[in-house]
């Protein structure tokens, strides 16, 4: 949990206190180093010296190395290396780790199979950028011949020759085309995926988390949360008007199968005086 400490426009020096110390350790990983140095009234190069000695590799790299080297055990990783190149590999293994490590070690199946999947269509989508920019150097490098071949005598200009590049142009303008198209859905696919894999998720860890809620901790949770305690006193109330309706509808005679007629909920409050 992240540690608030006022803010100190002096740039203090020395070493560091117990309260600077706690306060680094608690949210190094949370800030940056800039932003504890601005916290705690320190500058920024002694923050960064104190948590590379004493801190040292933060928990979030070894997640990035430990799903780095996990990649590689997984049974897709043979399909990955045949479906893609080296250096598609390499991007596929940043975002896979970094993805990775900002879930921590709370990862189901499907959302990994989502991660995956979120994975390829991002470097598909490189891919087809990689194609566009090909194909307007091939177009402007087409153009260049026209414009030489045009830049000769009438009399010397193969016509034929002119007319077959320009068809070159109208082929590779309408490849352009088809593959702006293919980018845009891809990327609305994309869109759409990570949504999904962050709705599912944040619904998993909420009712994770609401079952992790202690008494201490409702009581906590209505006293700061107005949207909260709003919604509890909604349900309470719901649940008072339910109740005395259930008794007054219970309370009334009823005839039961064999013909008998009583009141199901019989109180000497209920109770009826014929």
């Amino acid at each position: 949990m992240m540690i608030d400490k006022k803010d100190t426009s002096a740039k203090k020096k020395g070493r560091f206190s117990v309260e600077d110390i706690e306060f680094i350790e608690q949210n190094c990983e949370a800030l940056s180093p800039e932003e504890i140095a601005d916290q705690l009234g320190r500058s920024v190069s002694s923050v960064k010296n104190w948590i590379e000695k004493n801190v040292g590799i933060s928990s979030r790299q070894k997640r990035e190395i430990e799903a780095h080297q996990e990649l590689k055990s997984k049974p897709y990783w043979r399909e990955l290396e045949s479906q893609f190149s080296e250096s598609e590999l390499e991007l596929f293994q940043f975002h896979f780790k970094k993805m990775w490590a900002q879930f921590k070690d709370d990862v189901f199946h499907t959302e990994e199979i989502q991660i995956v999947d979120t994975i390829k269509l991002e470097i598909l989508m490189n891919r087809i950028l990689t194609s566009q920019q090909e194909n307007l150097q091939n177009i402007e490098g087409v153009q260049a011949l026209i414009i030489a071949e045009k830049q000769r005598d009438k009399e010397d200009q193969d016509r034929d020759y002119i007319s077959s590049l320009e068809r070159q142009i109208a082929m590779f303008k309408a490849a352009q085309e088809t593959l702006s198209k293919d980018y845009k859905d891809l990327q609305a696919r994309k869109a759409t995926m990570l949504k999904d894999l962050k709705g599912t998720r944040e619904q998993r860890i909420k009712a994770i988390e609401d079952s992790k809620l202690t008494f201490a901790s409702l009581v906590k949770k209505i006293a700061s949360d107005p949207t909260f305690r709003t919604q509890i006193g909604l349900d309470m109330e719901k649940m008072r008007l339910a109740t005395i309706a259930e008794k007054e509808r219970l309370s009334e005679y009823i005839q039961y199968e064999d013909g008998i007629v009583d009141q199901p909920f019989l109180t000497n409050e209920t109770v009826k005086g014929d």
